[in-house]
């Protein structure tokens, strides 16, 4: 589909201020999308934003144009034929709005975003959104390993994390297109790491993992972590990983947040986890645990008595929590060559 896409920053923020929505809901991954709808036509938005039950599927034009409003409309049709589980809000972010076209989206019921002339948007061309994903365990083993190198060759990538050439090669490329990777003579190096986090959040957010929230009795959530990783080792070390804010603060020295732990559990150990601490008490914090949508237990440490993932899947997820992480991952970020 032909798009403008525009600076992300400047263009999200107005959009969300315009609709009420708030800075930390979840921003949707496309190529999800695409799945769940099963129908190979151009017709993906520009944007999609999900805040409780709604899902805001968003087209971003410096015109507004009968093309792109059809194309909304036929999305919005597609999906409640699909039995969509939330409810489906079209908008149209433009700096203009003929009168025919705000006619059809009155009738339509889409929502206006009038856009402010200084907005830069630039054209670019997308087709189906790309089946290679930087989020996916090989590509972000390449990612990760970018990250702490900082500027090296594309064949020491592959070969640094045993990864095909063909693959690594493909991953970069991907970000040389995104304008997240620079190449200069036979180096690349991430040239936008804010453009980068943004992605990933699109991709991956992390709260599509998450398999139930439960109350215990702690105050701490070091305290937490600790007992909860004693506990399971003692049974014949039931895999667990933190995760999150509660690896995060290990890794960096940044600040430990108290009113929750983040972790993974297998599906079979969640009654086990329930059984020995949920609680009721008035006094607790969430645990927000998270289902593995890969090995995330083989390459997990302890630190001050805390069994946690990798520093490598740390950041995915932090990344994966979008803007409501985003200074403890951009941290993480700094000095993630010396983890």
């Amino acid at each position: 589909m032909s798009a403008e896409t525009p600076d992300w920053n400047n263009v999200q923020s107005h959009i969300r201020k315009d609709l009420d929505i708030s800075p930390q809901s979840l921003h949707t991954d496309i190529t999800t999308l695409s799945e769940n709808i099963a129908v190979d036509l151009p017709i993906y938005p520009d944007l999609i934003v999900e805040e409780n039950d709604a899902i805001y599927f968003i087209g971003i034009k410096s015109k507004a144009t009968v093309d792109i409003i059809a194309k909304l409309n036929l999305l919005r049709d597609f999906c409640l034929k699909n039995t969509f589980p939330k409810e489906i809000q079209l908008v149209i972010a433009a700096k203009s709005f003929p009168e025919r076209e705000k006619l059809l989206m009155d009738q339509l019921d889409i929502t206006m975003v009038k856009l402010p002339w200084s907005i830069k948007l630039t054209t670019e061309k997308h087709s189906k959104p790309s089946n290679h994903r930087i989020t996916s365990a090989k590509s972000w083993k390449i990612v990760s390993r970018l990250l702490k190198e900082k500027k090296t060759s594309i064949r020491q990538l592959a070969i640094l994390e045993d990864i095909s050439y063909g693959w690594a090669h493909k991953t970069i490329q991907a970000l040389i297109q995104q304008n997240i990777v620079k190449k200069e003579n036979n180096r690349v190096s991430i040239s936008n790491v804010d453009k980068l986090l943004n992605g990933i959040a699109w991709e991956r957010p992390l709260n599509k993992l998450k398999r139930c929230e439960i109350q215990i009795p702690f105050s701490e959530s070091m305290d937490a972590a600790r007992e909860i990783t004693r506990a399971f080792s003692m049974q014949h070390n039931i895999p667990v990983g933190f995760t999150s804010y509660t690896a995060a603060a290990l890794y960096t020295g940044y600040g430990v947040r108290n009113d929750a732990v983040y972790l993974y559990l297998n599906d079979e150990h969640i009654d086990y986890f329930k059984e020995l601490f949920e609680s009721s008490s008035a006094n607790s914090i969430k645990a927000i645990i998270y289902r593995p949508d890969r090995e995330v237990f083989q390459n997990t440490l302890e630190k001050e008595g805390i069994r946690i993932v990798s520093a490598s899947r740390t950041l995915l997820d932090l990344a994966g929590m979008g803007y409501s992480a985003m200074d403890i991952t951009k941290a993480m970020v700094a000095k993630y060559d010396l983890l």
